[in-house]
């Protein structure tokens, strides 16, 4: 068998940049599954990108399929032949459909009896058979939301498609795909190369396309646009911001990058930062530019898909298109800073929250409300957080909030100073939406925190007061990450808060707008849930998760220190022995359908382990009480800990189901009492 490249490339108008790198990654792995599918054996495969084209190349690949000898058996030999030794007519069909005799088959021995046997040879398909299938199966597997026709051509697909190109070496494999024949040539870049390149070899796909103003390599493409922006940056004596998802669509935007500077005027620094920001990357796909020290500059970056011959008419074409935009952000906050936010609250009375929940200002009343009783609980000016939680949502009205809806909050702090209002509540204007996202920061100060757990569980009570709780993975409300919002923001920032305390306030706050009379478990039992993914991501052991699960601590900060708590006690040495130990007292307890004593009685005592079991026992819960007042789970659990050496000696000479009623219950009550002792803090059974 020979091994060459294969080179499969769709030439097309300009694809979706957000969704360049999603249909790319779709046609690599639906080729490479049925590569492997077919066993057709490769040393590499890589896929390349660009806003013209998607394509796969497969190095190494074999030229066809190795041939099998596939073993079809047929009747068994007493069934294929009657008494007189002639074949049956299920031998003959059978023999028949493999194109052979009866006399031709072979026999098939095994311990359970004899078959015919045809050995067949299957004839492996040459790469040219292969691919076209290959190739038009992976295109219409490709996650298209809307389809496109063109011309006259009832074919469908995300944007014209223009060349289709499949070789195997220096050959081209004949087929079509979308009203497109295969041929060796592909598209140079638009406007850097006229005309098809003609490819003569496979190899030559991205040697050829560099000579054409293509980077079809799009890692390698990204890089270029990193580099050439550090280089930039220090010609500029500046910092650019790079977003992640911003480089990703830039990238998906250009074939040859070429990275200049802009500039725009010096007054627009005047607005804030941020809607100047996502003016440049949001709308103009703009790298803004600041200072070392994190302050705004009036300049961006931009990579260009051009190599100008006179590059400041590209910079200048581009400062034209960013000055409007700018203006138009300037306006808005000259404009929104003519009425103040206190003045916008009356208007939010026409914005519906949910229709069964009331409008925004309903939500931003029990916001408040709620904000003062955290604050209260917290030692912190309970004033302001009302105040913050009160005007909260007015700034979604502002026309700045209407255009860059991904700065609401962080408006509402800005014309909150504006207006004169303290920082504690201006602040806590923007850090009400805190934690956005995954590793997001956490609101500033404690009144941000007040009116962000606040807004949060506003929510997810209304929400679920309503019976409309997330199902599968749809959350229209985001009750989930509001759930994991709360859970963070209590334990990061140390706060001591009750969730069964707040969710029955905010309970009260609905009134009469709930209809689910299981608001409050429902809530609680959901937020409980989230805890699992907060520690797994963590990397806390799934069984120390559950161990403190069974407890249900209301308190996020109480249920913290218990997981750290297990989790240290996880690592001794003693640990595997009484998590045994519990378990087997658990089932034990369970069989038993009496009742326990009060308390374990010393006089019923007869055996020396008992005995010395029970007074260990009570020297240690001595020890162990304060440090549960104080919450000392770590301590209390070392201590604990100690109980392993007389607990086995307990297991290894005491029957604790004794034939004497009295001194069974006695000893079942002293067990008892040693695992509700660790149970106080988790059930640690479950290690």
């Amino acid at each position: 068998m020979n091994n060459e490249t294969l080179l499969i490339e769709l030439g097309t108008e300009e694809l979706p940049p957000m969704s360049l790198k999603t249909l790319v990654t779709a046609f690599y792995d639906n080729v490479k599954t049925q590569l492997d599918s077919i066993d057709l054996a490769y040393s590499d495969i890589k896929w390349f990108a660009t806003p013209r084209r998607l394509a796969v190349r497969v190095e190494g690949l074999s030229d066809k399929q190795a041939d099998k000898v596939v073993e079809k058996r047929g009747p068994a030999v007493n069934v294929a032949f009657d008494e007189q030794g002639q074949p049956s007519k299920a031998a003959m069909g059978w023999a028949r459909s493999n194109g052979i005799t009866v006399e031709q088959a072979e026999r098939l021995v095994t311990p359970k009896g004899e078959w015919l046997l045809h050995k067949a040879t299957v004839t492996g398909k040459t790469v040219h058979e292969l691919v076209p299938d290959i190739v038009v199966s992976s295109l219409s597997k490709l996650p298209i939301a809307k389809p496109m026709r063109w011309g006259s051509e009832r074919t469908q697909f995300i944007r014209p498609v223009h060349t289709l190109t499949m070789m195997y070496g220096d050959k081209v494999i004949a087929g079509s795909a979308l009203g497109v024949d295969s041929s060796n040539q592909v598209q140079g870049h638009r406007f850097h190369h006229e005309g098809l390149i003609t490819l003569n070899h496979a190899d030559d796909y991205q040697s050829e396309l560099l000579k054409a103003y293509v980077e079809v390599d799009y890692q390698a493409r990204q890089n270029k646009i990193v580099e050439q922006i550090k280089e930039t940056e220090k010609n500029i004596n500046a910092v650019a911001l790079i977003d992640e998802d911003l480089l990703e669509e830039v990238t998906s935007l250009v074939e040859w990058p070429v990275t200049l500077v802009g500039t725009f005027d010096e007054d627009f620094l005047n607005v804030p930062a941020e809607p100047l920001i996502y003016s440049m990357k949001d709308h103009q796909k703009y790298f803004p530019v600041t200072n070392n020290d994190g302050t705004l500059v009036n300049k961006f970056i931009f990579v260009s898909n051009i190599e100008s011959k006179d590059p400041q008419q590209v910079i200048f074409g581009n400062e034209k298109v960013i000055r409007p935009r700018l203006a138009d952000a300037e306006f808005f906050f000259k404009t929104d800073k003519k009425q103040t936010l206190e003045s916008r609250l009356s208007a939010l009375e026409s914005v519906l929250f949910q229709k069964q929940l009331g409008t925004l200002k309903d939500k931003s009343i029990r916001i408040a409300d709620l904000s003062r009783v955290i604050a209260t609980q917290l030692d912190e000016n309970s004033d302001d957080a009302y105040r913050a939680g009160l005007l909260s949502k007015t700034d979604l009205l502002s026309d700045m909030v209407l255009e860059f809806p991904q700065i609401q909050g962080t408006m509402g702090k800005y014309y909150a100073r504006n207006d004169g209002e303290n920082e504690a509540i201006a602040q806590a204007l923007e850090d009400q939406y805190r934690p956005r996202y995954a590793g997001d920061a956490l609101p500033e100060a404690t009144i941000g925190c007040a009116v962000a757990i606040s807004d949060k569980i506003d929510t997810l009570v209304g929400i679920f007061g309503i019976n409309q709780p997330p199902k599968g993975d749809k959350d229209p409300f985001a009750l989930r990450r509001a759930a994991i919002g709360v859970i963070r923001i209590v334990i990061e920032k140390q706060l001591d808060l009750d969730l069964k305390v707040l969710i029955k306030e905010s309970i009260e706050l609905f009134g009469d707008k709930l209809v689910n009379d299981n608001t409050a478990e429902n809530v609680f039992d959901f937020i409980m849930g989230r805890f699992r993914a907060f520690y797994q991501e963590q990397g806390i052991a799934i069984d120390v998760i559950q161990a403190v699960l069974a407890k249900k601590p209301s308190a996020p900060l109480d249920f913290d220190k218990r997981i750290k708590a297990v989790t240290f006690f996880g690592e001794l040495a003693e640990a595997t022995t009484l998590a045994a130990a519990n378990k087997r007292v658990g089932n034990i307890l369970a069989k038993f359908d009496g009742q326990l004593y009060e308390s374990f009685k010393a006089d019923l005592a007869n055996e020396q382990a008992e005995k010395d079991l029970a007074n260990v026992f009570q020297e240690i819960s001595l020890k162990v009480a304060p440090l549960m007042i104080e919450k000392d789970y770590q301590a209390a659990l070392s201590e604990l800990a100690q109980l392993k050496a007389p607990i086995d000696t307990f297991f290894d000479n005491v029957m604790v189901m004794s034939d004497d009623e009295a001194v069974k219950i006695n000893r079942l009550t002293l067990l008892n009492e040693i695992r509700n002792s660790f149970f106080a803090i988790a059930d640690i059974s479950m290690l």
